[in-house]
């Protein structure tokens, strides 16, 4: 059974998902505009490079969640098979808590990382040279809401009666 909150974390995690999509597309599109500006037009290229590694990353770190959400990560399920009904729930609580622990000091470290971008006027070192709070904000944005989607599951998880498979098994 679904809490109210792991609905709302769901719709959030979709939403990131969503901007994930939209930054991929993105960063293919102006990687397509570089290959032509660099090797039909022979002209060099000021911001693309960058902008497609920012969008990469932040495609990584808006994508966690929705990944989370739809247990889109590989799965290795050797030792979960080899244990009972209680221990493999066990084993997944276990797994879960111990996942949102280093997502929770992901969230820290990234917005302390933000937080100095921000407070200081970082930029990069190119002739471009945009602010890096931008991207940087994609780090403590994305272990935020997969921290979200994480508690949301441990919850799920739960309140879930023995016995039931839960959402991730098949």
């Amino acid at each position: 059974p679904t809490t109210r909150f792991s609905s709302i974390v769901a719709r959030l995690s979709e939403a990131s998902g969503a901007a994930a999509m939209i930054m991929l597309f993105a960063a293919v599109a102006i990687t397509c505009q570089m290959i032509f500006v660099r090797f039909i037009l022979n002209q060099s290229t000021v911001w693309q490079t960058e902008a497609v590694t920012f969008l990469v990353i932040g495609t990584t770190m808006l994508g966690l969640p929705f990944v989370q959400l739809r247990r889109g990560h590989v799965n290795v399920d050797l030792i979960p098979s080899l244990l009972s009904g209680a221990a493999r729930r066990g084993l997944a609580l276990l797994i879960v808590v111990l996942t949102l622990v280093i997502a929770v000091v992901m969230l820290f470290y990234g917005f302390e990382m933000w937080l100095s971008a921000w407070e200081r006027g970082w930029t990069t070192d190119t002739v471009w040279a945009p602010k890096l709070w931008v991207p940087y904000l994609a780090v403590p944005l994305g272990f935020g809401l997969y921290g979200l989607q994480l508690l949301a599951d441990l919850i799920d998880e739960a309140r879930r009666p023995d016995g039931q498979p839960s959402s991730g098994e098949a």
